[in-house]
């Protein structure tokens, strides 16, 4: 069984900064993992569908997912589906299997009430100077809640993943010598070249 509370320092770390956005995720992640019966990922054998999309709050969301699963935007098993929302599809390719946790929106809203959001972060001040005693007691709320209290849990479903296999094919730009992947390449007058030199 995967236990959120062992990642909490190292998500912290990875995170930069304390909010419950970030233990929200571990929390999330912990739910999908056991209800899977999945350990963390050091491969692509796990793949991560967060609902997030771009400048919205609580993103920290997805940094605490990467943490706990080891789905990571660097191995590429880890994607936003742009929705706006917190939910996390996690899928074992290995098995064809999927799971869909959702925190609780009562639990966010009640989140959103509270000093931390009205006074610091609604307000423009920045997570690493929102002080600790304001934050640290919405992290251990978070940390030490009963799951059935923050967040839906889906049954297993099936899910079939294709990804097409990373490729190793790349060169040198024949015009600036930066390194690039053929796929992203062009052709002109003969030459090979980058996206950036092709003026695309």
């Amino acid at each position: 069984m995967v236990n959120a509370k062992e990642w909490l320092e190292l998500g912290q770390k990875f995170h930069g900064h304390k909010c419950p956005a970030m233990p929200n995720g571990l929390r999330v992640a912990e739910a999908a993992m056991n209800k899977l019966g999945v350990e963390r990922t050091g491969d692509s054998v796990l793949h991560a569908i967060l609902e997030l999309g771009e400048n919205h709050c609580a993103t920290c969301f997805a940094d605490g997912v990467q943490v706990i699963t080891g789905c990571t935007y660097g191995k590429g098993n880890i994607e936003k589906s742009n929705k706006g929302k917190w939910g996390l599809t996690l899928i074992d390719k290995k098995t064809n299997r999927a799971v869909r946790v959702v925190p609780k929106a009562e639990a966010m809203l009640q989140s959103k009430k509270t000093e931390f959001f009205k006074d610091y972060r609604e307000k423009g001040v920045p997570p690493t100077l929102v002080p600790d005693d304001v934050v640290q007691p919405l992290v251990e709320k978070v940390m030490s809640a009963p799951a059935e209290m923050i967040m839906n849990v889906s049954d297993v479903f099936e899910y079939s993943w294709q990804q097409p296999a990373h490729s190793f094919n790349s060169f040198a730009c024949e015009q600036c010598g930066e390194m690039v992947v053929a796929e992203y390449a062009a052709t002109i007058d003969g030459k090979r070249i980058c996206k950036d030199c092709a003026g695309e």
